[in-house]
């Protein structure tokens, strides 16, 4: 079981894709996002949603991601915060997001 102190050790916020990319160096199909997170500044994710979303459907879409993991190389490319998603039944990601505009930066809880 995990305890309610070990939740609240993770941060998860809301953010804005400003720009993707494909990530032409993932072994699996990959899109570096940068995410606009307000305060927190604009943070780098390697994301595998290129089944479900496109490049230009992605810009402008609020998703949800932790954003207090160290920083992890893959490839030539750090990513600075972990999107979240869920699994369909191909096992392929489609991202969470908040229901309603919310403003960026703010913390889920």
């Amino acid at each position: 079981m995990v305890e309610w102190n070990d939740f609240e050790k993770i941060d998860i916020r809301v953010g804005t894709i400003i720009e993707a990319k494909v990530f032409e160096k993932a072994r699996k199909p990959a899109y570096q996002l940068f995410i606009d997170f307000g305060k927190f500044g604009i943070l780098k994710s390697s994301a595998q949603i290129t089944f479900h979303y496109s490049l230009e459907e992605l810009i402008n879409k609020q998703i949800i991601a932790v954003v207090n993991f160290p920083p992890k190389q893959i490839a030539n490319f750090l990513s600075e915060c972990l999107v979240l998603g869920i699994y369909d039944e191909d096992n392929e990601v489609i991202l969470l997001k908040p229901d309603l505009k919310a403003p960026n930066g703010s913390k889920i809880g």
